[in-house]
């Protein structure tokens, strides 16, 4: 049985803003998040462990930030590309566990939405993905509230 996990990481520093994009989810924020797309570090992150699964790189290979078609895209697009090269190379992503390190905004409230949106961008049971945080007890830079950092490991098993 071919068994492959994947780590992904990501940050995104505060910034102008009245949302945060998480997972596909728009959440109302007294700041936005700075990114050359639409910033969503969970989606990165996500996308990222696929990559490192299927050992092909990560997501600026893919989609380099110094290529202008990306400003302001939509991550969701990044990610379909990750679960869709899994399927090309003969795997199913058996599951994505996705933890976001910030104090604030809360995660809990929007973690269903959240995971909801996840399963329906990667075609994927709910059951298969968890979306969940924690803080770093006011310690670094998510500590300090000037951004936001995430996780993620994906499992991949051949088809």
């Amino acid at each position: 049985m071919d068994i492959r996990l994947g780590n992904g990481f990501d940050v995104h520093a505060f910034g102008p803003g009245d949302h945060v994009t998480l997972c596909g989810v728009k959440i109302p924020h007294g700041q936005g998040l700075v990114g050359h797309s639409d910033a969503d570090v969970a989606m990165h992150t996500v996308t990222d462990a696929i990559y490192g699964a299927l050992a092909m790189g990560d997501i600026g290979q893919h989609f380099p930030p110094s290529d202008p078609q990306w400003k302001g895209a939509a991550s969701d697009i990044f990610l379909k590309h990750a679960v869709a090269q899994a399927s090309e190379q003969g795997f199913e992503i058996n599951n994505v566990d996705c933890t976001l390190i910030c104090e604030f905004p809360k995660i809990g409230p929007h973690a269903q939405a959240m995971r909801e949106a996840m399963a329906r961008i990667m075609g994927m049971a709910l059951s298969r993905i968890s979306v969940k945080a924690t803080t770093s007890e006011r310690l670094g830079f998510t500590g300090r509230g000037e951004g936001i950092a995430c996780i993620a490991t994906a499992a991949l098993v051949r088809a």
